[in-house]
């Protein structure tokens, strides 16, 4: 169950990005802001799941000014974005 949430939370970010490309924020940022209400509560679920989707290249995080992580897309994985999302909800066209 923890698996397939953190697979949709990760997938919820990847939409976003994929329609805010220029989008950089923090963990509590992108909890409240990029996800949909009903995942805004687990926040080790999104900590997890952006931590996967670093270690698969499609985001990329960076120690800002304020000392806290800061994620934004990996533009050079655009296609990959496409597909992981693609994968995770065969449903969707593009």
């Amino acid at each position: 169950m923890r698996e397939t949430r953190r697979s949709q939370i990760a997938r919820a970010i990847l939409e976003y990005i994929r329609q805010h490309l220029e989008a950089q924020d923090t963990l509590e940022g992108i909890t409240q802001w990029w996800l949909p209400e009903e995942m805004r509560t687990r926040t080790v679920l999104v900590s997890d799941a952006l931590t996967e989707l670093v270690a698969k290249g499609l985001m990329l995080e960076h120690k800002g000014k304020d000392a806290q992580l800061h994620y934004r897309v990996n533009k050079r994985r655009l296609k990959e974005i496409e597909e992981y999302i693609r994968e995770k909800s065969p449903d969707l066209q593009f």
